[in-house]
């Protein structure tokens, strides 16, 4: 039971690194044709990489820590309000700042919790 769970993992893994490699091709193609490249474009091209990274220190380590699909949520959030923002009401724009900041300060929190700044680390005994 292990073996095919591990093996639809990789699957998976699979079917998202080539889906994201096409969407990233169809992406540069859509700037080529455009001729034009926005920040919404650069944001979504940096969501592909950190998909990628993804995948990759999945394959290596199989296992995901918690701060790569944070990080896809803050640039997929700022990507939505720079696309949004000009026609949502400056009020909805704050719950999304909101939602942001949040974020980061989960990623801070998890970022310190594996550091020695905070005296949390165990210290060993001789």
């Amino acid at each position: 039971m292990q073996n095919i769970a591990k093996n639809l993992q990789l699957i998976l893994m699979c079917i998202i690194l080539v889906s994201t490699v096409i969407a990233v091709g169809i992406e540069i193609k859509k700037m080529f044709l455009n001729q034009s490249v926005t920040l919404a474009d650069l944001l979504l091209m940096f969501l592909y990489l950190e998909v990628l990274a993804m995948v990759r220190v999945f394959w290596d380590q199989q296992s995901i820590s918690i701060t790569l699909p944070l990080l896809i949520a803050i640039t997929a959030l700022a990507r939505f309000i720079i696309l949004q923002g000009k026609e949502m009401d400056p009020a909805a724009l704050v719950y999304e700042a909101v939602a942001i900041v949040l974020i980061a300060g989960a990623i801070v929190i998890l970022r310190l919790r594996h550091s020695d700044k905070l005296g949390l680390k165990k210290k060993k005994s001789k």
